[in-house]
């Protein structure tokens, strides 16, 4: 097996991202089923990721992080954190990993992040994720979006143009962004092989009570889908919609929790700053190619993997009988996914293994 020399630096784009859970009703939080997931399908015109359905979010700008938000968020909540905790430990530096905002901002990276990541879901689905300024943070129940005001269209037209503008419409409503209602989930970094535009992308997750309203922008957003995991399997499988293999492995993670309020028991338990950032390896075998994720007996840390794949002579399904401690995904076609996990956390939730053969049963 080889691990090829990169060929120079990368280059990443921060970007935050929401998994936004939603109850059917108050009955169906404690069904087995009874949680939904946004899902937005982009346009075909989209450079990245085509066609796909994902999790609302996008690209962190600058004014996510300016000095302005301070004085929304005073004085009930005070910087740097507005309060979310302690701050998250820094996270080991990948070989090789260039951000291409490098700049600090006035904020912190993970709550510029979040108002990042609501900023987006207004901007593509037009959600507001946000509360009044007069309330305190805290709360022992899923959250609410907020219902659109009057005139919002023409707001999210402004924001669309010029993300600025998020700001003086949060200042308009006297609301801030409900950061505190957005929990630490993950995140994933592109991978070779998606093109030029790499992203090191932080996923939050956030639970609603009841489905709020979406309204895809039509421009980076055709259409929407609020599904169940095992919904969006299926449909994947059935090729009414395509998700790219993050967005599945985090499908398989999300369909583990029985119902809602035991996915809302777990992200509340959970320290804000508890978050596991994964950059996928591709390994290419004589007749395909694996993705390798942290944890798997084959992932290599501290090898320059970043622009190259590794490679082996063997065949996908020889490397699959080898192996005895995995995290990994084979994409046996565009519409076919299986998942081989063995590994076992108290923090991190892992997906249950999800072999061809089961599809079957779908």
């Amino acid at each position: 097996m080889s691990v090829p020399l990169r060929s120079g630096p990368s280059s990443w784009r921060r970007a935050g991202t929401v998994v936004l859970a939603a109850a059917r009703g108050p009955a169906a939080r404690q069904s087995a089923d009874g949680f939904r997931l946004l899902l937005l399908q982009r346009a075909q015109n989209q450079r990245f990721l085509p066609g796909a359905h994902v999790f609302p979010g996008g690209v962190l700008h600058a004014a996510d992080s300016s000095a302005d938000w301070l004085r929304l968020f005073a004085p009930r909540h005070t910087p740097p954190r507005f309060g979310l905790g302690p701050a998250p430990p820094p996270q080991p530096p990948f070989p090789g990993l260039v951000h291409d905002d490098a700049g600090a901002g006035a904020l912190p990276d993970d709550v510029a992040l979040r108002i990042c990541a609501i900023r987006e879901t207004f901007e593509e689905a037009g959600v507001l994720l946000l509360r009044p300024r007069s309330s305190p943070p805290a709360s022992r129940e899923p959250g609410l979006a907020l219902p659109p005001p009057p005139g919002v269209g023409e707001w999210r037209s402004r924001v669309r143009s010029d993300p600025r503008h998020f700001l003086q419409l949060c200042e308009h409503l006297d609301c801030t962004p409900d950061i505190w209602a957005l929990r630490s989930w993950g995140g994933w970094l592109t991978p070779i092989g998606r093109g030029s535009r790499r992203f090191d992308t932080t996923f939050h997750l956030c639970c609603l009570r009841e489905t709020p309203r979406v309204e895809p922008d039509l421009t980076e957003v055709v259409g929407y889908k609020w599904l169940s995991p095992s919904e969006a399997t299926e449909c994947f499988l059935s090729k009414e919609i395509w998700l790219a293999a993050p967005q599945f492995y985090e499908m398989r993670r999300l369909e583990t929790f029985a119902s809602f309020s035991a996915l809302y028991r777990f992200s509340s338990a959970r320290p804000f700053d508890i978050t596991e950032k994964w950059l996928p390896i591709i390994l290419s075998t004589a007749d395909g190619t694996i993705m390798l994720f942290p944890g798997d007996e084959l992932y290599v840390e501290d090898a320059d993997f970043l622009e190259n794949p590794m490679s082996t002579d063997k065949k996908t399904d020889e490397i699959l009988k080898e192996g005895k401690v995995v995290n990994r995904l084979v994409p046996r076609s565009l519409h076919l996914y299986e998942l081989y996990v063995s590994l076992l956390s108290n923090k991190h939730v892992y997906p249950e293994n999800f072999d061809a053969s089961l599809t079957a049963r779908l």
